[in-house]
């Protein structure tokens, strides 16, 4: 075991008012009944009550979540956004401030703590008090873009403290890896320009933002070669995740050297999550940890913080988030290995990559998407390598 890993402390934030957070109802047109959001507080408060009852909290080092000023907020979205989401929040009742977003009386706080949370944690990994973190925050972020809110999300959470690294932690590069079932378009948005931060958005396929997310998407100018998006067919277990990290992921992180690694980490790809269609387990997601924390302990001292986006399913994401509190725990279905046949031809395009430091950057992909071609369906291609294991 290295040294870093040895002494490695893990941090652990999270903030009862993140709990409080109205994301209102969803109102399709006046002949539906509305109902509550899917983005609800039940998944992340069973969450924090596991946490909790395990004593996993004891092992914990608790990090205090600060606000953000307006200076850090701007360093991405815009004054006329900004002024926005206050004003609204200012009001009797709070409203809509974007696509599939509301926020009640007194929202802008909450979304202003959330934000400042994630700041706190990158701010204790630089300052050495933590080597990684799990920031339990609420709303999420990777779909904010500059101008405003969107999916749930109020501000850029993690693209906000990547910049903050950058602006006054000392950091040179920064690498964000998201692995949120939708497509961080905001994130991507931010840095689409710099190579200062890469980014790789793993996601199924046009869920959601619809349009965005392909695999042409790569960045411009500067940033050219550092935006990173794997595109992943519905219906995609862990045989296709543990590929693209190998393949793709990994290589990625160690060309470009980060100081410090942010994971948007999302838990409505796993197999119960009504938003999504992927098929990944607390097996799958133990997994992804553990190699982005052994790339961090290789790379950047342990530096690795993982903020939360999305995750709606009460009984998976508790289960995800807490498979640490017993080995017998959960019984959990896993893909443990992808069907060569079904995966043959998006492994060709996504190896088809070069590498030319200081990034990995897409050669002319052999398909325009990274779709599954088998002549089987898709959905009966994970089904012919699920197997049933104890966790």
């Amino acid at each position: 075991m290295s040294a870093a890993a040895s002494s490695s402390k893990t941090g652990y934030l999270s903030h009862e008012l993140y709990f409080w957070h109205d994301s209102g109802l969803e109102t399709y047109e006046p002949s539906f009944e509305p109902r509550g959001s899917q983005e609800s507080p039940e998944s992340k408060r069973r969450f924090h009550s596991l946490v909790q009852v395990t004593s996993l909290a004891d092992t914990l080092i608790a990090v205090k979540p600060r606000e953000a000023s307006d200076e850090e907020i701007l360093r991405f979205h815009t004054e006329e956004y900004l002024k926005r989401v206050k004003d609204v929040s200012d009001g009797p009742i709070g409203g809509r401030i974007g696509h599939e977003l509301h926020i009640s009386h007194g929202g802008y706080r909450i979304a202003n703590l959330s934000l400042g949370g994630v700041l706190a944690a990158v701010e204790a990994a630089f300052a050495g008090t933590i080597s990684n973190a799990y920031c339990l925050v609420r709303p999420p972020g990777h779909h904010a873009d500059r101008d405003g809110g969107h999916g749930f999300c109020v501000f850029s959470n993690v693209s906000l403290a990547a910049a903050h690294a950058i602006a006054k932690l000392g950091a040179k590069r920064v690498a964000v890896v998201d692995w949120d079932v939708h497509h961080g378009n905001g994130t991507e948005q931010h840095f689409w320009g710099s190579d200062q931060v890469l980014f790789v958005s793993l996601h199924q396929d046009k869920l959601y933002p619809l349009n965005t997310g392909g695999v042409e998407s790569v960045g411009e100018g500067a940033g050219r070669g550092f935006n990173l998006n794997i595109p992943l067919p519905p219906g995609s277990g862990f045989g296709a995740y543990e590929y693209a990290f190998q393949q793709v992921v990994l290589p990625a992180l160690h060309a470009h050297r980060p100081d410090i690694i942010l994971v948007s980490s999302g838990f409505d790809c796993s197999f119960l999550d009504p938003l999504g269609r992927m098929m990944l387990t607390s097996d799958c997601f133990r997994s992804m940890t553990r190699m982005l924390k052994g790339a961090a302990e290789e790379l950047c001292g342990g530096k690795l913080v993982m903020a939360h986006e999305g995750g709606s399913a009460r009984a998976s994401a508790a289960r995800a988030r807490c498979e640490r509190t017993s080995p017998r725990a959960v019984k959990t279905w896993g893909c443990q290995r992808g069907d060569d046949a079904c995966w043959a031809s998006w492994s060709e395009s996504c190896t088809s990559y070069v590498t030319t430091p200081p990034v990995v950057s897409y050669a002319p992909l052999q398909a325009a998407t990274a779709r599954c071609t088998c002549p089987t369906a898709a959905s009966r291609c994970w089904r012919s390598c699920l197997a049933t294991r104890q966790a």
